[in-house]
């Protein structure tokens, strides 16, 4: 029989909408209608954070970064509110074709893996409110290490056995997923919902997930 086929995929951002569960926690908190800068600005503070804090957990990395936040805009959160951005992370919403394009994936013989920048607890309920199974997740909190590091894949592979030629991973993070992938010599392709011009190049380009298992088979017949 034929060595599986292997889909790895970012999940916030790619197939959770990211952007607008964190946009609507800061605005509540921080500030209606100023969501788009705060937002900007998160995500400028995060990377830096996961960097100088790579065993922290995903929901702490979320809570100082939103303290942080706080702090240049010269707000004070209550105690309550230090764990906001974890605690909504399951109300935020998983794009439309996502469940569609995963079953699609799922129907032609593709084993779909999670490869995420948070925890186990929070990319469970994620995988169940996305509705398709995977076969496993790795998670930055178990590995000490955050994306685009690449610890992820290394871990990845060490797992599953996966042969590298049988493997295409996708994502929406060009700086988290696309350039780790082109580094390590993955095929990938991007998510690019906010379309963005950014290099190194993919292997392939796409606005949403529709239509992702035929460009899956285009790349590992």
């Amino acid at each position: 029989m034929a060595e599986p086929r292997w889909a790895t995929f970012d999940c916030y951002g790619t197939l959770v909408d990211w952007n607008a569960g964190i946009r609507g926690e800061l605005e509540r908190l921080l500030g209606p209608g100023d969501g788009e800068r705060l937002l900007s600005r998160y995500h400028e503070i995060e990377p830096r954070v996961q960097t100088e804090h790579p065993a922290r957990s995903y929901r702490d990395v979320m809570a100082t970064v939103l303290s942080e936040l706080a702090a240049e805009e010269g707000e004070s959160l209550p105690d309550s509110e230090g764990d906001a951005l974890g605690r909504s992370l399951p109300s935020w919403p998983v794009f439309e074709e996502v469940p569609g394009a995963l079953a699609d994936a799922r129907d032609r013989g593709w084993s779909l893996f999670a490869l995420s920048n948070s925890d186990r607890d929070l990319i469970d309920v994620s995988i169940r409110s996305i509705g398709v199974p995977f076969e496993g997740a790795i998670v930055a909190s178990e590995i000490g290490s955050y994306k685009p590091n690449t610890g992820h894949w290394r871990a990845f592979y060490e797992a599953t056995g996966a042969d590298p030629a049988r493997h295409v991973h996708v994502a929406q993070s060009h700086f988290h997923d696309i350039v780790p992938a082109h580094d390590l010599g993955i095929p990938s392709v991007w998510i690019n919902r906010l379309g963005e011009r950014r290099e190194p190049p993919p292997t392939r380009e796409m606005t949403t997930l529709a239509g992702l298992v035929d460009v899956l088979d285009e790349l590992v017949g």
